[in-house]
């Protein structure tokens, strides 16, 4: 059961297709269908965080939750029973030498089989040049992830490159960005960043301004640690330092405040945002900014929203897949806060 002919698909979208039971926390409801390449000889990777490590101590999960394996004309003929709800679908590349064809073919498939636009996430090690890039985009994919996820360069090598004896290297990544950028257009690709690798908050705050200079988006998760990965061990980064990266995030890529206004203490912790108080007050009321970040569907709003991608439905939301309330509001307020707790 190999790609392209069958696909990995998320817990949430198993359940969502009616493949899987059970029910979503709070009635969130899954906009975006999240589809994997998949092979018998898994991914050739080994970041230290990832479910799909090369040599990760068992297997099983990846994104806190199982990933189930169905056949791509199953995925498809079921999503489209679901069509309502679906918003976008969203096909990832693993580290493998037939993933750029696979991922086109996949690409193809869903374009062909339903009405929904389709996101690439690509390895920038594999998808090296431009040629690849287009035969991605005239596959059909209108948009493209890239998923950086280390704040720094130290990191990024500690966690993805040869600190774990792994293929990837931050500047071809970045210069993918670049690239990706020139090919889609400015803000037709996202970057992936996982805050609690251990960067500061002024480092995560840099490389958010840097994307963004560069025309990517952010697209922002919490760290949460996978069984078996060599970072099983390591806490999720705390809930206050959280928070306010998210929002600062938002106000980079909303254009509302730049990295060079906003303010930090001598441990890297934000301590203004660039914004007057009541100019603050009202973003953070809205609740925009501590939704879950992704690509978009066609009404322009978030439809690759991740239910609970980040925490289990028990612990605090980090991302929220929906709206937040007044109640959800009082509590992030209070979490933006925290500077000497969880």
């Amino acid at each position: 059961m190999q790609s392209p002919e069958y696909v990995q698909t998320s817990l949430a979208a198993a359940m969502t297709l009616g493949l899987k039971e059970g029910s979503f926390y709070r009635e969130a409801k899954l906009k975006a269908l999240n589809l994997l390449l998949t092979y018998e000889q898994g991914c050739a990777a080994n970041c230290a965080y990832c479910g799909l490590a090369r040599l990760r101590q068992g297997k099983g999960t990846f994104i806190r939750v199982t990933w189930p394996i169905y056949p791509l004309r199953e995925i498809i003929s079921r999503s489209l029973l679901v069509q309502h709800q679906i918003e976008r679908v969203c096909v990832s590349m693993v580290t493998h030498p037939r993933a750029i064809e696979d991922l086109c073919r996949v690409i193809q498939e869903v374009k062909k089989g339903t009405p929904y636009p389709v996101s690439a996430l690509i390895t920038p090690t594999l998808v090296h040049k431009w040629e690849h890039l287009e035969q991605i985009r005239s596959a059909g994919a209108d948009r493209v992830g890239i998923a950086i996820d280390a704040a720094t360069e130290p990191l990024f090598d500690q966690h993805r490159g040869q600190g774990v004896k792994g293929p990837h290297r931050w500047d071809r990544y970045w210069q993918g960005v670049r690239e990706a950028v020139a090919v889609f257009g400015p803000f037709m690709v996202g970057i992936h960043l996982v805050a609690g690798l251990g960067e500061t908050e002024v480092e995560m705050v840099q490389v958010i301004q840097g994307a963004h200079d560069l025309g990517a988006a952010t697209h922002l998760f919490s760290f949460f640690p996978e069984h078996g990965t060599r970072l099983a061990t390591r806490p999720q980064p705390p809930l206050g330092s959280y928070r306010r990266v998210q929002l600062a995030r938002y106000l980079i890529n909303e254009n509302l405040a730049a990295a060079s206004q906003m303010h930090f203490n001598p441990q890297g912790q934000i301590t203004d945002f660039g914004l007057s108080g009541s100019m603050l007050d009202q973003v953070i009321n809205r609740g925009d900014p501590f939704l879950t970040s992704g690509c978009p569907g066609a009404d322009g709003t978030v439809a690759c929203n991740r239910p609970y991608g980040n925490e289990r439905p028990s612990q605090p939301i980090r991302n929220f897949p929906f709206q937040p309330t007044a109640d959800d509001l009082r509590e992030v307020r209070e979490q933006l806060t925290w500077y000497n707790q969880g």
